[in-house]
């Protein structure tokens, strides 16, 4: 007989609905406290909840956190579109990706690791939410040759700062995070099972 959801995860659904609640209302607030350069180019920490979530918990709770967060956020801000569900796919995406690779090692990452899948999901929203203002420009009618090719590369080194500067602080907080949730991410190697220090060697 299979383990129960609360055996596997030490977490009754309702707690982890309440986390992910909480995780998707940061997407929101982080949201609103973006940095605007023009009317095509927003500088935000939107998608770290939802990278932290699916690092955390794997992917579905990744997707789930940025399809209720992100959706809030386009609701409130602009309300509902017809490229609603491009500015919300990005995250949904990313948070996938993130949480594969986390339930891949078991939830118990090493700091490359981390920081390179906070890397990779930057760049990826960058590229697909550059997707999304292609799309949304020609629908509404206000695109224009270099509303892509002109902020392309600003968009992209932004993208990069935000992934190195969220890889490198991210892994001290998972790590305590795990200990409080009691998932992954103990002092066990996600690679060779030793403890000790072959794990600070991977790391």
């Amino acid at each position: 007989m299979g383990k129960s959801y609360t055996q596997r995860t030490g977490r009754t659904r309702t707690q982890q609905l309440v986390i992910n609640a909480l995780l998707a209302a940061m997407c929101v607030v982080l949201g609103f406290m973006s940095i605007r350069i023009g009317n095509i180019m927003k500088v935000s920490l939107e998608d770290f909840p939802v990278i932290f979530a699916a690092l955390m918990f794997g992917p579905i709770d990744g997707m789930v956190v940025a399809a209720v967060g992100i959706f809030l956020y386009q609701l409130l801000s602009y309300g509902v579109t017809a490229t609603t569900v491009l500015w919300i796919l990005p995250f949904v995406i990313v948070g996938g990706i993130a949480g594969l690779y986390a339930k891949k090692y078991n939830f118990n990452n090493n700091k490359k690791q981390i920081f390179i899948i906070f890397l990779i999901c930057e760049i990826l929203v960058c590229l697909l939410n550059t997707g999304a203002i292609y799309a949304d420009s020609k629908i509404y009618g206000y695109y224009y040759p270099t509303i892509i090719t002109g902020m392309i590369l600003i968009r992209l080194v932004t993208a990069v700062g935000k992934g190195v500067v969220l890889g490198l602080i991210s892994p001290p907080i998972l790590k305590t995070m795990s200990r409080i949730t009691g998932n992954g991410r103990t002092n066990r190697n996600s690679h060779t099972g030793t403890i000790g220090a072959q794990e600070k060697e991977a790391e």
